[in-house]
């Protein structure tokens, strides 16, 4: 479970314009080439260069720098993380229309707008760069879009982003929503699959990965549609913990059961929870927290589990 959140919500309302203009890497291969109806069964999950599980690194844009993620390699020269998450775009609620709105914060809106700096130095890097979208304890959230409808009209603001900004995917995060405020609905069983379906249509070759978290983690399949059919990538949400995510379709290689926040889960543990991964061969490890300052010797005591290699910080 996230440890800051108010850190992310607490936005400026100056920026509510901007976010309505949306209304209208196994070191490793991370080119997904989904069919709309099977996402994550085509995804292209090969080995360059390293074998083992692909690193998807999670950064609190408001206080660290996404760039960060591209400054670490293996001893070897390859990077160590193929997944940039920035943390992170909220779902806001506009009490007048009814409806969900994409926002973005100051610092996220910096990022975003400077993608040629953030994003796109990241990608020249071979690393996926990715938005996190979660609540803003305005009672909207991925788990209660009242009708397929809207969770379309959202889905399309989230498609806009990505394509605005030059990003790879969206990563969702059922936390903060704080369903029912505002005379919002609670959660029910169809918005997350309505969402995720509507984003996999519009965005059949990006990528899309779930936290698994919240209300949403027991809402996974509706009318006979999963939610690990749209999906290409699913982690467990408890840092310094191993708990393989219930996403049915969701193969092995797109599973991460270890999870460890790099400022506060010790060394040991995040060695253990690599080995762990290793020796039951799933995809994928989780890092949140990247910080400013220097970590690898922290995180080579993880990538020599996961790769053999130890963590190379570059100028």
């Amino acid at each position: 479970m996230r440890k800051t959140s108010n850190s992310i919500t607490k936005a400026s309302i100056a920026l509510l314009g901007f976010s309505l203009l949306f209304t209208a890497a196994c070191k490793k291969d991370l080119s997904p080439t989904p069919q709309a109806d099977n996402a994550s069964s085509k995804l292209n999950t090969s080995a360059i260069g390293v074998s083992g599980p692909k690193g998807v690194c999670y950064v609190e844009v408001n206080s660290n720098d996404i760039r960060n993620v591209g400054k670490y390699t293996l001893s070897t020269g390859q990077q160590l993380f193929d997944i940039a998450i920035i943390f992170a775009a909220n779902i806001n609620y506009n009490t007048t229309t009814k409806k969900a709105e994409l926002f973005f914060n100051p610092q996220v809106t910096n990022v975003l707008s400077n993608k040629a700096t953030y994003i796109q130095t990241l990608q020249a890097k071979g690393i996926k760069v990715m938005l996190s979208i979660l609540g803003n304890h305005q009672g909207a959230g991925i788990s209660n879009f009242p009708s397929q409808q809207a969770a379309q009209d959202f889905a399309q603001l989230l498609s806009n982003a990505v394509t605005t900004y030059g990003l790879d995917g969206i990563d969702f995060d059922d936390e903060y929503a704080d369903y029912g405020t505002n005379g919002t609905g609670q959660p029910n069983s169809s918005s997350f699959v309505y969402l995720v379906t509507a984003l996999r249509q519009l965005m059949p070759n990006k990528l899309i990965s779930f936290y698994f978290y919240g209300p949403a983690a027991s809402r996974l399949s509706y009318n006979g549609v999963t939610v690990g059919s749209k999906v290409n990538y699913s982690w467990n949400a408890i840092y310094g913990s191993y708990s393989v995510p219930n996403v049915p379709g969701l193969a092995k290689s797109n599973l991460g059961p270890a999870a460890i926040d790099i400022q506060s889960t010790s060394s040991s543990t995040a060695a253990s929870l690599a080995t762990q991964t290793v020796n039951n061969s799933y995809g994928i490890y989780l890092y949140y927290n990247l910080p400013n300052t220097d970590v690898h010797t922290y995180l080579t005591s993880v990538s020599n589990a996961l790769y053999g290699k130890a963590t190379v910080k570059q100028p």
